[in-house]
C-alpha cells in the first residue's frame, strides 16, 4: 500500500502538524527500536503547501553523510518556526511605515526567512529530495498552477529542477503577506509565483491525482492517506460590518475565507472518493478541533502564540493517540515505492 503523507498550509500554524509529526516518528521510533527512525523512511510519497511544502521539503532532505538517509528529525523542521518565527515574522518599525502596514507593499520583507531557507537547504535540489513529492505554488505569469515535483526531472530535464530553498519561497509567498517570488529552473526558466494556498490549502488531493498516475495505476484501495491541517479560522466576519467592505476591507479576510474554504472541500472530496468504494479507513484527516489560546493568524509570532501553538498541536497528537498508533502500523508493514 503506498503511503501519503499531505501537510496544509498556514504560516506560524505550521507549528501545529509539526507536533503531531514529532509524536508520530516518537512512536515509530519505539515500536521499531530505532532511535534515528525518521517520517521520510516510512511515507512513500509526500505533498505540501506554503508551510507544509516548507516542512515536506525538511523533512525529505538528505543527510550531507549519506544521501538515502534523512537529514533532520521532525522536531529539527519545526524547529524552522519554533526557533525563528519571530524573526521571520517580524519588521522594522520603518518598514512597517514606508509599507503602509502591509498596504502598500509586503507586510515582511523576505530576508529572513530566505536566511533561514539557505541555511537548511543550501544549493540542494529539488530532485535530490530523498522521495517523489509535490509543493504547490500558483505561477501569475502564465496564469496557472505550478507544482513542483521531485520526480519530474527525470523526464523532463533541468526545466523541471529547482534549488529547493527557491521552492520554498515559492509554495509560501502568500500574497500581501510576502513578495512574489521570481523562481528560476535549473535550465533558466523563470516563474512568477505566489503561496499555493489560493488554489491548494490542503494539496491532499492534488496528491492523490498525482500518485494515482503512477506506475501500475493505484486507486483509493492502494493508498493510506494521512492528512495533517494547520486549524481552521474560527473567526466569523459580522454582516453588519462585512456589507460595506470595498476592496481594502476585503484583502485580508478574502484570503482567510478562501484558503480554508479550499481546505475544506478538499477533505469533502478525500471522504467521499475514499468511501464510494469502501475505502474510508485509507483515508485518515488530523485536524485541530480548535485552536484553543492560540491566535489564528497566520503571522502571530510572538513566543506566547508560539507556545500556544505547540500546546495545540501536542493536545491534537494525544487526542488522537488512538489513530497514530494505527498509522504506525501500517507504515511499518514496509515501502511500496511510488514510481512514474
Amino acid at each position: 500500500m503506498k503511503k501519503i503523507l499531505s501537510i496544509d498550509g498556514g504560516g506560524i500554524r505550521g507549528i501545529v502538524p509539526g507536533q503531531v509529526l514529532i509524536a508520530l516518528e516518537d512512536k515509530l521510533q519505539k515500536k521499531m527500536g530505532d532511535p534515528n527512525a525518521r517520517i521520510a523512511n516510512y511515507f512513500d510519497f509526500f505533498a505540501g503547501t506554503s508551510t507544509g511544502g516548507i516542512l515536506t521539503c525538511i523533512l525529505l532532505c538528505p543527510s550531507e553523510t549519506d544521501p538515502t538517509k534523512a537529514r533532520f528529525s521532525a522536531k529539527e523542521a519545526v524547529d524552522l518556526y519554533v526557533k525563528n518565527g519571530g524573526d521571520i515574522f517580524s519588521r522594522s518599525f520603518l518598514y512597517k511605515l514606508l509599507s503602509g502596514n502591509g498596504i502598500l507593499s509586503a507586510k515582511y520583507q523576505v530576508t529572513e526567512i530566505g536566511k533561514y531557507l539557505a541555511e537548511y537547504f543550501a544549493k540542494l535540489k529539488l530532485s535530490q529530495l530523498l522521495k517523489p513529492c509535490i509543493v504547490t505554488s500558483y505561477d501569475i505569469g502564465r496564469r496557472q498552477t505550478k507544482f513542483f515535483a521531485q520526480q519530474d526531472k527525470a523526464k523532463e530535464g533541468d526545466v523541471a529542477d529547482f534549488y529547493v530553498k527557491d521552492v520554498c519561497r515559492a509554495t509560501s509567498a502568500a500574497p500581501t503577506y510576502f513578495t512574489t517570488e521570481l523562481i528560476k529552473s535549473i535550465s533558466g526558466e523563470s516563474y512568477a509565483c505566489i503561496d499555493g494556498g489560493v488554489f491548494a490549502n490542503n494539496p491532499t488531493l492534488c496528491a492523490y491525482s498525482e500518485v494515482r498516475n503512477a506506475q501500475g495505476d493505484p486507486t483509493a484501495k492502494d493508498m493510506f492517506v494521512v492528512s495533517i491541517g494547520t486549524g481552521s479560522q474560527e473567526k466569523s466576519y459580522e454582516y453588519d460590518k462585512a456589507k460595506n467592505w470595498g476592496a481594502i476591507g476585503w484583502v485580508r479576510p478574502v484570503i482567510d475565507i478562501m484558503m480554508s474554504g479550499a481546505a475544506e472541500v478538499t477533505d469533502y472530496h478525500m471522504v467521499k472518493m475514499f468511501s464510494a468504494r469502501g475505502n474510508e479507513d485509507n483515508y485518515v484527516r488530523i485536524q485541530p478541533a480548535n485552536l484553543g489560546t492560540a491566535d489564528p493568524a497566520m503571522d502571530n509570532a510572538s513566543t506566547q502564540n508560539i507556545d500556544a501553538l505547540i500546546a495545540v498541536g501536542a493536545k491534537t497528537a494525544k487526542d488522537c493517540d488512538k489513530t497514530l498508533d494505527k498509522i504506525v502500523d501500517i507504515l511499518t508493514q514496509g515501502p511500496d515505492p511510488v514510481v512514474f
